[in-house]
């Protein structure tokens, strides 16, 4: 396999509400997609609870907020999934 062969990967985490929804902390996820489309292919990969989770979360590209969820992902990187904490 050659290099230009190889997809682009995303490393997605999960805290608190997401991560119980996914039933893992982290995992890889294609690069370069929207955060809809992300949210899109890990719901379908985890279910409904993981989906109704990422309609709501915010999310971390690379430790910056990304509010514009039709902006391509970068091919490579971390996307953290924060879903609404309660409290103060």
């Amino acid at each position: 396999m050659t290099t230009s062969e190889i997809s682009p990967t995303i490393t997605v985490r999960y805290f608190a509400a997401a991560r119980a929804a996914a039933g893992v902390s982290e995992e890889p996820a294609p690069g370069g997609l929207t955060l809809d489309a992300l949210a899109d292919t890990l719901g379908i990969r985890h279910g409904e609870r993981l989906a109704s989770v990422l309609k709501v979360a915010s999310f971390l590209v690379d430790g910056v907020v990304q509010r514009d969820r039709e902006q391509p992902l970068p091919a490579t990187g971390t996307v953290d999934v924060l879903p609404p904490f309660a409290g103060g």
